[in-house]
């Protein structure tokens, strides 16, 4: 299952880190939602991300605040595609199995 969507950066301030997302739009959130899937930790589903030139695997999680799936930005991928807080991105998804 692959998403291109544009979405805007936001933080979230955890303990003394703060972390960088990008909210998955709410039709790819419930398509995701409906998969099939062994259960991970929080809800976590695998993924291959893409922003620019910048590919990389994580997971996105489920937000119960904005009801929807989030993608975490790492800080190198912030760094290499010069990412700001708020600004607007491109993203391509890829749903990996398992």
């Amino acid at each position: 299952m692959r998403f291109e969507f544009d979405g805007e950066i936001f933080r979230w301030s955890a303990r003394q880190e703060d972390w960088y997302f990008v909210e998955l739009p709410a039709e790819a959130s419930a398509d995701i939602r409906e998969l099939p899937r062994p259960p991970r930790g929080f809800g976590a589903v695998r993924v291959q991300a893409g922003i620019g030139g910048s590919r990389w695997r994580t997971s996105v999680f489920p937000d119960a605040e904005r009801g929807r799936y989030v993608l975490p930005l790492k800080r190198s991928v912030r760094e290499a595609e010069a990412i700001e807080l708020a600004a607007p991105v491109h993203v391509r998804l890829e749903v990996q199995g398992g």
